[in-house]
């Protein structure tokens, strides 16, 4: 049979034939170099191969390499901490190897081979595993118990189970039938991992953001868009979450983002500190980074091997959040891909397949129970960051997201530039989940947390409304209820929802602390609001000492808080009347 060569390349793309018996995203080996790349269509005996790195010098006539297989990802103790590129190589192990800039050709294991992990068996020879149970245990990073699974696929009896140090390559043991079990298996980053059964979404994840948390919750499993223009605060937003959310797992994926802004993230988050576990936050983390400078094929690959690393947590029964900056660039490499192609455009020259290629991205997020035993439960939340041009939410990449998202948390560049964090816009925001997470709220902080959400999202757009108009008549001209309106608005914008990431006392909101300052915010208007009614001037509301009083709150430390919170609750029941008197 005639080895299969290159006949054509044309940027990231190229031809190769004769390779007719070859699979859809089979990887190959391209060039004399052994570039990485994937076949994305076949017609006849000519294939289309999608290189993953950079193909300058490639020449027609060089080999191509079929391996049999799609692009795989190895699962198992030694991610947590690790920083790879677009298609799962380690980059700190690369720089050892090749330098500064990637050679392209590089190759090294996203596992460490040399590494050896301690493995504590809970099965024992002439048990009967299925796939999806939970062999032995290792500790990883000092903190996180890996459960070592049966790979999807895999059942039989136990012949043989050892404890002791083991590399990812070694064998911990062997089925009767003489498979081997080892520390980590390989999967297809494209391909969903199997799930016992899926649960409902009526579980918060707690972000510590009390915008998020109160007015437009995110579910555990769920899904969340965020889309913002330049200078909106995604990058801080995606930190705080990664610090403070209570997820147990965070997977980061830097899908073509600008090589400062990704190395400033590389620089900051080995700086956070876990606030559960005092900690590095890297403990928890896993990496995927692929800048806007790297090939653009490995950007479209990005997500399904950051996807695929939260899938295995999650099968483990951990809560995993991953975080995608940003989902824009994903879909322009989808569109520069289709169009070296010659596929047929859709709106704004992306591919016709792209609201498919997002739901499917979608719905690999989750609560689930995991295949196997024991028993256990784990969730994927997808919270994905997506970079309209100019901020016009009406583009094609965050209307696609929008049919399949379950929480929009949309960014408004005139609320950042009013150093309002996180810059919601309450107004265009939304979440699909707040009834069904509602009880949940109810049972961690009090009854009348629904209400209070509800007071607080009309008290908002009423005072969005009033603020048009005060604009156009002044503020002076309004009757004096509307003027408390503004007023509440404005304590409720600035002092409840707007947060200080750069404050260890007001970076994180716990629930409790939040319930705390909604309700208090709330009475205040509803207190003012009764003495305006028994016919108090406006202007002899003395709010200014309440409004310290809150900010005091914010901002006051877990010890001083309830000290505070009585300070300014007294000064609330005291309005209408020393104001009277």
């Amino acid at each position: 049979m005639t080895a299969p060569v290159l006949t054509r390349v044309t940027g990231a793309l190229a031809e190769a034939q004769p390779l007719r018996e070859a699979s859809l995203y089979e990887v190959v080996r391209v060039g004399h170099r052994g570039l990485l790349g994937e076949v994305i269509r076949v017609r006849d005996d000519v294939a289309t191969l999608q290189v993953y790195e950079e193909t300058t010098g490639l020449e027609v006539g060089e080999p191509v390499e079929r391996s049999g297989r799609a692009l795989t990802l190895p699962l198992g103790p030694g991610l947590l901490g690790s920083i790879l590129d677009g298609v799962g190589r380690p980059l700190e192990r690369l720089a050892e190897l090749t330098g500064d800039f990637v050679q392209p050709g590089a190759r090294a294991p996203t596992l460490d081979p040399a590494a050896r992990w301690e493995f504590r068996p809970r099965r024992q020879s002439g048990d009967e595993v299925q796939e999806g149970d939970v062999l032995g245990t290792v500790m990883e990073r000092g903190a996180l118990e890996h459960r070592i699974l049966v790979p999807p696929g895999m059942s039989g009896r136990i012949a043989q189970l050892d404890a002791g140090q083991f590399t990812v390559t070694d064998a911990i043991g062997r089925l009767v039938d003489g498979t081997p079990l080892h520390l980590a298996h390989d999967w297809p980053v494209r391909r969903p991992r199997p799930v016992g059964a899926r649960l409902p979404d009526d579980r918060p994840l707690v972000t510590g953001q009390r915008v998020f948390d109160l007015l437009f919750p995110a579910a555990e499993g769920g899904t969340v868009a965020v889309p913002g223009g330049f200078g909106t605060g995604k990058t801080i937003i995606e930190q705080s979450l990664a610090k403070y959310a209570e997820a147990d797992i965070v997977v980061y994926v830097g899908c073509g983002e600008r090589g400062n802004e990704m190395s400033e993230v590389l620089r900051e988050f080995p700086r956070l500190t876990d606030a559960r576990t005092g900690h590095s936050i890297m403990d928890r983390t896993v990496m995927v980074v692929n800048t806007s400078n790297m090939p653009v094929a490995a950007r479209e690959a990005s997500v399904y091997v950051g996807i695929t690393i939260a899938e295995y947590y999650r099968d483990m029964g951990y809560r995993v959040a991953l975080l995608a900056d940003s989902l824009s660039r994903w879909a322009e490499a989808l569109r520069e891909i289709a169009a070296r192609l010659a596929e047929m455009p859709g709106e704004e020259g992306y591919p016709t397949y792209l609201s498919n290629r997002l739901g499917q991205f979608y719905e690999r997020a989750g609560r689930v129970t995991a295949i196997g035993g024991p028993a256990r439960e784990g969730s994927l939340t997808v919270i994905a960051a997506i970079s309209p041009p100019g901020g016009d939410l009406s583009e094609p990449v965050t209307q696609a997201t929008l049919r399949v998202a379950g929480a929009l948390w949309a960014l408004d560049a005139s609320l950042a530039n009013q150093r309002q964090f996180p810059a919601v816009d309450w107004e265009t925001s939304y979440s699909l989940y707040a009834d069904q997470v509602a009880p949940w709220f109810v049972q961690a902080t009090s009854p009348d947390w629904p209400d209070l959400r509800r007071t607080v999202l009309e008290l908002l757009q009423r005072g969005q409304e009033l603020r048009d108009i005060a604009g156009l008549v002044g503020p002076e001209a309004l009757q004096d209820t509307d003027r408390l309106v503004l007023e509440s608005a404005r304590i409720f914008r600035e002092l409840i929802l707007g947060q200080s990431a750069y404050d260890p006392n007001d970076a994180s909101s716990p629930l409790g602390k939040t319930h705390e300052l909604v309700a208090l915010a709330v009475t205040l208007h509803r207190r003012a609001l009764g003495a305006l009614q028994r016919g108090l001037p406006f202007e002899r509301l003395n709010l200014g000492p309440i409004r310290r009083s809150l900010a005091a709150l914010r901002g006051a430390p877990a010890s001083e808080q309830g000290e505070r919170a009585a300070a300014a609750r007294t000064l609330i029941e005291g309005l209408g009347a020393e104001a009277l008197s």
